[in-house]
């Protein structure tokens, strides 16, 4: 029983510390600049650390964005918000299969650095993934809210 909870204190904590909030100042120049290459004119509202990437959050045309990038501030991917009802057909009818009675709690849609699109289906804090034709990847179980009410994946 102790090894059980020295073992989920230890993932609690190295969980906790994969998405950590940051002030601008901390944000590499080389990050922000790669930002604002991608992104003129935008205004980032908050910065994230996840491992060895950053994570701007920002709105651009009035729509809830986020960016990633790498400390060469290379744009990794995308995650922009979208409708429930702009996800593709295949997402629908695979939550509506296996996940029948939950509701989608939010929509995304991420394009990569190489032009992929994937899209994002939050149910139940549980986060699945979908090709860019509604054919399903992977789920991603979210482990605990942060103090900005963001979930953080495992």
């Amino acid at each position: 029983m102790k090894n059980l909870v020295i073992i989920v204190a230890l993932s609690l904590a190295v969980g906790g510390a994969y998405a950590q909030k940051m002030k601008e100042a901390d944000v590499p120049a080389t990050v922000k600049d790669g930002f604002k290459k991608s992104f003129p004119g935008s205004k980032v509202e908050k910065w994230e650390k996840e491992g060895a990437e950053y994570e701007a959050e920002f709105d651009l045309n009035k729509v809830e964005t986020s960016a990633l990038l790498d400390v060469n501030g290379t744009l990794l991917q995308t995650e922009t918000e979208i409708g429930v009802n702009d996800l593709p057909k295949g997402v629908t009818e695979y939550l509506n299969k296996y996940e029948a009675g939950k509701k989608i709690k939010e929509a995304s849609k991420i394009t990569d650095n190489k032009g992929t699109i994937t899209y994002e289906a939050e149910c139940n804090e549980i986060d699945y993934i979908f090709d860019s034709l509604g054919n399903f990847l992977k789920k991603e179980i979210e482990k605990g809210e942060k103090d900005d009410g963001k979930k953080e994946k495992k």
